[in-house]
């Protein structure tokens, strides 16, 4: 095996590190080490979105970590996931919307509270006295 495919084997970082040793120890050979590297379609953001060599590309529906980049709701091709996905969101988006209720109640209780010991307090006192120091 020719040294191309044992750095091709272990991935992106080796040539990383290859090309900046390259440039640390003499910098012409960083240089044509990162023109190979974009002219062999090894640095895939150069491509401009076409699938690059490190992805699962005989998977028929760009599987592998071109998963990741599936859009919120799209189907993944297994029905049974999908309806699990879909109940287990709606019973999810369901408890949200419980917990935000309950929160708001125990908000508008707590300002109620709040009004009622204020009013005690103020209905104990004097019309004519002076308001209490703050603090």
């Amino acid at each position: 095996m020719d040294i191309v495919g044992r750095l091709d084997d272990i991935g992106r970082p080796a040539w990383i590190a290859l090309t900046v040793l390259g440039f640390t120890l003499y910098w012409p050979v960083g240089l044509a080490l990162l023109a190979f590297l974009i002219w062999s379609g090894r640095m895939r953001c150069w491509r401009h979105g076409r699938v690059g060599r490190w992805y699962n590309s005989d998977a028929g529906d760009g599987g592998g970590r071109a998963y990741r980049g599936r859009r919120y709701g799209e189907s993944s091709g297994n029905r049974a996931f999908d309806e699990y996905r879909a109940e287990t969101l709606r019973r999810l988006e369901e408890e949200q919307r419980e917990f935000v209720e309950r929160l708001r109640v125990a908000k508008d209780k707590a300002e109620f509270d709040a009004f009622l010991a204020e009013r005690r307090r103020t209905a104990g006192r004097d019309p004519g006295a002076e308001p209490p120091p703050a603090g």
